[in-house]
């Protein structure tokens, strides 16, 4: 029976790594809730490639999007209009759902049939978000699922609206820096070997520029082509590794002293963190439980233990405040606005108000780095262009100076 490493959490909030033996994960996440843990994450025992590759026979990963959204937004109409739970998910698994969708459905709705609550339901999938889970599971508790809901359907177009234009900033550099490579490439492998034989069957003497460019196309190549595939296979190794607990801390680690790069991350997930708090308070989650959730939920490693000891620390009596300017990682206007929002009642719009203003920063900070990687992009083009055509016919011209002078 196949091993998962799970990280969980105890009724003291201890976090912890527990090995399970199941058939699936969401086999394992089950076994694990049974047991009164907390479950964070359950990846594949099997080292680096078992922890950062989603196992074969899996439906995907956790379910998020335009579908998921979709199917919300049509699950709240229904409610709101009367339907019981089980008729709307009956409807929705036949008609509205997104096709990827109607599996998890049906064997969610075969479980609130059998008297499993909409929350145990949707977890024993182990696909759905942690957030959303749980804030289903508060509106369970206060009566109050349709207004959870509709609060989690705009956190979830807030966060997906930003990825989206996180996404489009970036396209225009990925497609410059793609299509360089493509013209380096076939100018290296190609256009430089013929120039470099025309000129041996010449037999001119050739600049230093014209020689060491010849060379490294002709003479070097394999060795060239060996580096470039050292670093791809690196880069390859360094993403998947990544992806393991060790690595993607030490990785973000590293993200904290990037110039530039790390005001960015930090006010990104700044901004995500207090936009899932927000939605979880709206909710009627405790603020522990809303920020081991949060912890959860957040896709760095560095942010989910920090927000784990802050949760420690809130559960010892601190204020949020304090127990986030423990972590030494949310900037002094975000833990100042915290603040207010603790003495003044209002946490979670508090909250909220953070998140849009990060938001909008790391929209502007974004825009304008962009804007200046990409002229950067095309001048180091037109250097590069430039090199290798002086390169190339420089030693026609001085042949062709040579043939006029005699």
């Amino acid at each position: 029976m196949p091993e998962f490493i799970c990280k969980v959490a105890d009724a003291s909030g201890r976090v912890f790594e527990e090995r399970e033996a199941a058939q699936s994960p969401q086999e394992a996440r089950q076994k694990l809730s049974d047991r009164g843990l907390l479950v964070y994450a359950v990846n594949s025992r099997g080292g680096v490639l078992g922890a950062a590759l989603p196992a074969f026979g899996r439906r995907g990963g956790a379910v998020g999007g335009t579908d998921f959204l979709i199917f919300n937004q049509q699950f709240v109409t229904l409610i709101r209009a009367g339907l019981p739970i089980i008729k709307a998910l009956d409807l929705l698994v036949e008609r509205a759902a997104a096709p990827r969708l109607r599996p998890m459905l049906r064997d969610v709705r075969d479980h609130v049939r059998e008297g499993a609550l909409l929350s145990e339901a949707f977890e024993k999938q182990g696909l759905f978000d942690r957030v959303y889970t749980t804030s289903i599971l508060a509106g369970e508790r206060s009566g109050n699922l349709i207004g959870v809901l509709e609060s989690y359907i705009a956190y979830q177009r807030v966060t997906s609206g930003l990825k989206k234009k996180l996404v489009a900033a970036l396209i225009y550099p990925i497609i410059l820096i793609t299509a360089a490579t493509i013209i380096f490439t076939y100018i290296a492998t190609y256009v430089i070997p013929q120039f470099g034989r025309l000129y041996s069957e010449m037999n001119v003497e050739l600049p230093w520029i014209t020689l060491v460019m010849t060379q490294l196309a002709t003479d070097y190549r394999y060795y060239v082509l060996a580096l470039v595939a050292l670093i791809i296979c690196a880069a390859v190794g360094a993403v998947i590794w990544s992806r393991t607990e060790r690595g993607g801390y030490v990785l973000d680690r590293v993200k904290l002293r990037l110039p530039i790069y790390s005001n960015i991350w930090v006010k990104f997930q700044v901004a995500q963190l207090c936009r899932t708090l927000s939605t979880l308070l709206t909710g009627g989650i405790p603020l522990v439980t809303a920020l081991e959730t949060a912890a959860g939920a957040v896709r760095s490693r560095l942010f989910a233990e920090a927000l784990g000891d802050a949760a420690e620390r809130v559960r010892e009596g601190q204020t949020l405040s304090a127990g986030l300017a423990a972590t030494k990682l949310v900037p002094p206007l975000a833990l100042d606005m915290v603040e207010v929002g603790e003495a003044s009642g209002a946490l979670a719009a508090m909250l909220g108000s953070v998140a849009d203003f990060f938001e909008e920063e790391v929209n502007t900070r974004l825009s304008t780095l962009v804007s200046i990687i990409e002229p950067l992009i095309l001048i180091f083009m037109a250097i590069v262009v430039f090199m290798i055509l002086l390169a190339l016919y420089l030693p026609l011209f001085s042949f062709s100076v040579g043939t006029v002078a005699k």
